[in-house]
């Protein structure tokens, strides 16, 4: 079993990146997905979930209007949209799959596998 996430980068304020999490070894579309992040010096903070077939979403208000999680369940793989970037965005971002399917919540607890991280960092 593995997620691999890539597409992280350094960008400038206020441009986007579409991150991408690649799951193997198990049926993506029984479980919910989530995106965290972390930054240097603080806790692992969860940005956005999706459930397993795509139908509700769960964000952060630091990223509202901002990020946007999609999820193509035939190719295996989960996104993460993210625009307007700000300096504080800036971390090591993680997907992480849900011990649940029709609901997802941003608290770690409720995840048992997760990815290596993709770093993002904002600055100009």
């Amino acid at each position: 079993l593995q997620l691999v996430e890539s597409g992280g980068g350094l960008v400038q304020p206020g441009g986007s990146l579409r991150l991408s999490c690649a799951a193997s070894g198990f049926a993506l579309d029984y479980y919910a997905i989530g995106w965290f992040r972390q930054a240097p010096g603080k806790e692992r903070e969860g940005v956005l979930c999706i459930t397993s077939r795509g139908a509700r979403t769960n964000y952060a208000a630091s990223v509202k209007g901002r990020f946007t999680i999609s999820r193509d369940n035939a190719k295996n793989t989960v996104y993460l949209q993210m625009n307007s970037l700000k300096p504080e965005d800036t971390g090591v971002y993680y997907c992480a799959r849900s011990v649940h399917g029709s609901s997802c919540n941003l608290s770690p607890r409720e995840y048992d596998y997760w990815g290596q991280g993709t770093q993002v960092t904002v600055s100009s």
